[in-house]
């Protein structure tokens, strides 16, 4: 007989999901040829690798 053994985290990911939490990593947003935070809404050049406004990281 065979077993799926399921990690903690799909497990945890499992329980948010059903609760309608997104559990999908965030990443920018994208408004005309700019990155948009996803938390805050700053607007942001291509290079960006962290919100200048809030601290947020992909």
């Amino acid at each position: 007989m065979a077993t799926t053994e399921r990690s903690t985290d799909e497990l945890f990911d499992e329980f948010l999901e059903d609760r309608g939490h997104e559990t999908e990593p965030a990443t920018w947003d994208e408004s005309y040829n700019k990155k948009q935070c996803p938390d805050c809404g700053g607007l942001h050049e291509s290079p960006a690798s962290e919100c200048s406004v809030c601290g947020w990281r992909p």
